[in-house]
């Protein structure tokens, strides 16, 4: 099953504000991901930027865009 671009940029907004309470010092934040609402706190911060990350990429894909950059390396 494929999200829309809309319903994908809806949850990204949603992941990084409830990262940003956490951050602020909030205690908890829910998210519904999944039809599974998911409790984040302090200590899963990381549990959380996954998540962030994962639906970045689902937007960039959704949006054409690859996660592919040029690189340039000197020695």
């Amino acid at each position: 099953m494929t999200t829309d671009l809309n319903t994908l940029k809806l949850r990204l907004a949603e992941a990084e504000a409830a990262r940003h309470r956490l951050a602020l010092g909030g205690q908890r934040e829910r998210i519904n991901r999944a039809g599974t609402e998911i409790t984040y706190t302090r200590t899963s911060l990381a549990d959380l930027d996954g998540y962030i990350r994962e639906l970045k990429a689902a937007v960039a894909n959704a949006e054409g865009r690859t996660g592919r950059r040029i690189l340039n390396v000197s020695f």
